[in-house]
């Protein structure tokens, strides 16, 4: 049975109710474990708000500012978890950014600081995240983050996110490899299309969801609670032995050819 009771959970990435970080969140609460939440700060302090409101009947222990472009914020954010907590189990990376206009047209003319933008927020935040939370680890623990089928494949419309999404992969990859000795394991979902607040970026993300409804084998894409599923089984023991690996939850589209 899968069971999560004791485990500290840090979930970064909520936005609304149609986050797949909110499916994740959810589905390790029912599981029983522990959660903080971290949520992008704004200067009049709507995000703060809403994510608090949202994510309230799930009686968060912690519920911290992070935004990942800065450092003081991370540093702050794992110190706080020290303090509170004295150890970390589960990390949920659910970072994604690009801006619109390196979503859409010639891919060779994304510019310099959007390609730098997309990277530093959507891959490099896992590469530090996981390195400050290592040293909370103590009792290994696992980390995940969210992919998506344009690492693999030139998806329209999603340009520049691809490539940082094929970086991620990579970096799951190599931190598995580093983190592996610690008993801290390392994994990537690859979800089907969802409509959320960051997808909603991606030109003709309703024709895409569409097209996977008629295409996938199972004839539909998937919910955030599925994701939200598979997030706590890659969280539990009984995962124990995998690491380094993309799993795709996309109602099995990912192995057509179409």
């Amino acid at each position: 049975m899968l069971n999560l009771t004791g485990k500290n959970a840090l979930v970064t990435g909520i936005a609304n109710n149609r986050s797949i970080a909110w499916g994740i969140a959810q589905q390790l609460h029912k599981a029983g474990a522990n959660l903080g939440i971290t949520y992008l700060p704004d200067e009049r302090g709507k995000m703060e708000k809403k994510v608090a409101e949202l994510v309230e009947p799930l009686n968060p222990s912690l519920f911290v500012p992070c935004d990942v472009q800065n450092d003081e914020q991370i540093q702050s954010t794992f110190e706080t978890i020290r303090s509170k907590w004295g150890k970390l189990d589960i990390l949920i990376h659910c970072m994604a950014f690009a801006n619109k206009d390196d979503l859409s047209g010639d891919f060779s003319q994304t510019s310099r600081a959007g390609f730098n933008t997309a990277l530093q927020i959507s891959t490099y935040s896992l590469v530090q995240l996981s390195g400050v939370a290592k040293a909370l680890m103590t009792e290994g623990g696992s980390i995940l983050t969210l992919s998506y089928l344009g690492s693999v494949r030139a998806i329209p419309n999603y340009n520049i996110m691809g490539v940082a999404k094929a970086g991620l992969e990579a970096s799951v990859r190599y931190l598995a490899a580093e983190l592996g000795p610690q008993n801290i394991r390392v994994n990537a979902i690859s979800a089907g299309p969802i409509r959320t607040l960051a997808s909603s970026a991606v030109g003709g993300i309703l024709d895409m969801i569409h097209h996977v409804e008629q295409v996938a084998p199972l004839r539909r894409t998937v919910t955030q609670l599925e994701v939200g599923n598979t997030a706590a089984f890659l969280c539990s023991d009984l995962s124990s032995g995998i690491t380094g690996q993309v799993l795709y939850v996309d109602a099995g589209y990912e192995i057509m050819g179409m």
